[in-house]
């Protein structure tokens, strides 16, 4: 069994100051959900970021297979919205927390993932024997939390870009123990096309979407890669729902799916599920208010919302999220 640990607290960081200034970016879009002056914004704003959202609190996902790791100074604590098995421990020094370097044929002692990020697993609900599709896997640290979260009957971690496939073979064959490999399928598919490939095989299905990604390019100097990611934003509507489609063809009856992003767009979360209850006739909401709820001592989460979708927003000692997570079922 790995457990969760997380860093942190993180004194003097104004996550919440970051949130706003995003949501205020957000506020300003106009059609296709682009950002106005997006790239001026980001300049003028990239130092501020970098010195109050950068040191961010990760969940540490730690493999008790490898070596001992006390000598990075951990104590103990726990975050009560994740079930038991999940035990979560603060550096006592605080600062980001180093990665490790994937090392053939070892183990990693820990796997770094925003804290976010296991929720969207937490709410697909996972039960023991199920047959699980992680359709947009790399780089790896949902299908971890999927392993550690039950025991499936099968679990198709899906990655269709060359390089994000090596990364999340990299991350699998570093953190899961070759006896439970034989759970797990790698596949280089094309998530838009596994419904028609794999109908009606999975009981539940993760569709963490390709998205503009709030979270990433606020830490890129690189321009060209900011106005690349820019341009791409009128592509990605389309190849969502194309992957919700996919994964409803992929579902069983009665099976369920949990779409994600980590984006506060719209036009990339809401839009795209309201989009797919008017236009699939199959589906239906399912009901995550519970979660939210219980989270919600933990996260901070965005208040307009519907109770089949939440959105975890960045706060103060706590730079988790954002993420959007909502859940459909098959009928």
């Amino acid at each position: 069994m790995w457990l969760l640990r997380l860093p942190g607290p993180l004194l003097g960081i104004n996550c919440r100051s970051a949130a706003r200034q995003i949501r205020k970016a957000h506020r300003s879009c106009r059609e296709e959900g682009m950002i106005v002056d997006q790239l001026s914004w980001k300049q003028n704003q990239e130092q501020n970021f970098k010195s109050k959202y950068a040191k961010l609190s990760s969940i540490i996902l730690r493999n008790s297979t490898a070596r001992s790791w006390e000598k990075h100074g951990i104590q103990s604590e726990s975050l009560s919205c994740f079930r038991q098995s999940f035990k979560c421990y603060i550096p006592s020094i605080p600062g980001r927390f180093p990665a490790q370097k994937h090392r053939a044929g070892r183990l990693k002692e820990y796997y770094l993932l925003n804290a976010a990020s296991i929720l969207a697993v937490m709410a697909l609900d996972i039960e023991n024997e199920e047959k699980v599709l992680d359709m947009c896997a790399a780089p790896g640290g949902k299908s971890i939390v999927t392993l550690q979260y039950a025991c499936p009957g099968l679990l198709q971690s899906n990655e269709y870009d060359n390089l994000r496939s090596n990364w999340l073979r990299n991350t699998l064959e570093s953190f899961i123990p070759e006896s439970l490999m034989n759970l797990v399928i790698i596949s280089q598919l094309d998530g838009r096309q596994i419904g028609n490939l794999q109908p009606e095989r999975f009981d539940k299905i993760l569709v963490d979407a390709p998205c503009s990604n709030d979270r990433s390019w606020l830490f890129s100097s690189d321009i060209q890669q900011a106005t690349a990611r820019l341009a791409r934003r009128k592509e990605l509507s389309s190849v969502q729902i194309q992957l919700l489609r996919s994964a409803i063809k992929a579902l069983r009856p009665g099976g369920s799916l949990v779409y994600s992003t980590c984006t506060l767009s719209k036009a990339e979360n809401s839009d795209m599920i309201t989009h797919t209850l008017n236009t699939c006739n199959n589906v239906l909401p399912v009901d995550i208010s519970t979660l939210a709820r219980a989270v919600s001592k933990e996260f901070s989460l965005s208040s307009d919302l519907q109770q089949h979708e939440f959105l975890i927003l960045p706060e103060m000692g706590k730079a988790w999220g954002p993420m959007y997570i909502s859940k459909l079922k098959k009928i």
